[in-house]
């Protein structure tokens, strides 16, 4: 059913809602700015850039006395042709402190997304003439550390799923729970390790998404963009496994149409993959930090090894822009120093 399937639709309602929570305790020029935003784009970012510029009125109200008693909501647009860049270096400092309760802990990634919406909103409100001066534009730029991607090789990935096959977790009753659930857990992490979808991606699926005949199953990205995608044998056998035998004791009623199903017979959360995903690797590989974004790194990377072929991978991941792909999967870098290694210059 894809995009036009409950889910969706029910998914697609609550965000418009959450939305439009945000911005009815926002400024109406930073609205325009939003709505803006929603139209070219999507309303994750939208909701995401809220969130960001609502942090930006509550510091400008925290450290301007003039701002004590005015709702966010009433800051006047020229207050912020009054900022300067140093006014924006010191919003970066206050992103980054950490009271008692960690409220403005907000480092790297997070800090960098907080200074797009905010760059955003000041470019936008100069280039529609509501403002003439960009604050924004002198202020500091974070140095970017690009850190060691986290991914599993393959024998890394057998122990994984070994641990689910063998039940092989630390105490007596998570060892039973897994006993139950075996058929569902290895169904959803075969399919994340070799098809590479968002777990997003992943708990959207209906029985009608899946295709048998042709090995296919259609999603709907993270944009909203419908997609076909094809797996392989293994995946075919342990989903037909999973919806044989162990799907039909989850079901509340005949006509579920939900796939991965949880043991309350409601469709699964994201969060409930998160946590099956870290439990077992606790297991199975107690050094790495994983996640369902880590195996979807980890297939990206052993599609690029097989292939050499970053556009198949960018194409196959969803990655519009094929930097991301280069950047966060593909492990290029790493490669060439194997094949430098392998070389002999003298």
């Amino acid at each position: 059913m894809g995009k036009d399937s409950e889910y969706y639709k029910q998914l697609e309602e609550k965000k418009i809602k959450t939305y439009r929570t945000i911005i009815s305790t926002l400024p109406a020029y930073a609205v325009k700015y939003l709505d803006d935003k929603k139209r070219s784009s999507q309303i994750n970012t939208a909701i995401n850039y809220a969130h960001d510029l609502t942090y930006f009125f509550e510091f400008l109200k925290e450290t301007n006395p003039i701002l004590k008693n005015t709702e966010i909501k009433d800051i006047p647009l020229n207050l912020l042709d009054q900022l300067s860049f140093d006014d924006i270096n010191e919003y970066q400092d206050y992103l980054e402190l950490s009271t008692g309760d960690n409220k403005h802990k907000n480092i790297g990634k997070s800090i960098d997304r907080h200074m797009s919406a905010l760059r955003g909103m000041y470019k936008y409100l100069c280039i529609n003439r509501y403002l003439s001066n960009d604050a924004t534009a002198g202020a500091s730029k974070r140095k970017k550390v690009n850190k060691a991607i986290i991914r599993m090789d393959a024998t890394e990935v057998h122990r994984f799923l070994d641990v689910i096959e063998d039940s092989a977790l630390p105490s007596n009753h998570q060892s039973q729970i897994c006993k139950k659930t075996a058929l569902r857990d290895t169904a959803i992490l075969t399919l994340l390790l070799h098809t590479g979808i968002r777990v997003s991606e992943c708990v959207g699926l209906d029985i009608d998404d899946i295709d048998f005949q042709a090995n296919t199953i259609r999603i709907v990205r993270k944009g909203g963009d419908e997609s076909i995608l094809y797996f392989d044998a293994e995946v075919h056998e342990v989903l037909e496994s999973y919806m044989d035998l162990e799907r039909p004791s989850y079901m509340a009623t005949e006509d579920e149409q939900a796939l991965f199903l949880s043991n309350r017979k409601k469709r699964m959360a994201v969060r409930s993959i998160q946590e099956m995903v870290q439990k077992y690797a606790k297991v199975a590989v107690p050094n790495k930090k994983l996640s369902p974004h880590k195996m979807r790194s980890t297939y990206g990377t052993a599609l690029y090894k097989e292939t050499g072929d970053i556009r198949l991978v960018a194409d196959v991941l969803g990655h519009k822009d094929i930097n991301t792909t280069a950047k966060h999967y593909a492990a290029i870098e790493e490669e060439h120093r194997k094949q430098a290694a392998r070389i002999k210059p003298y």
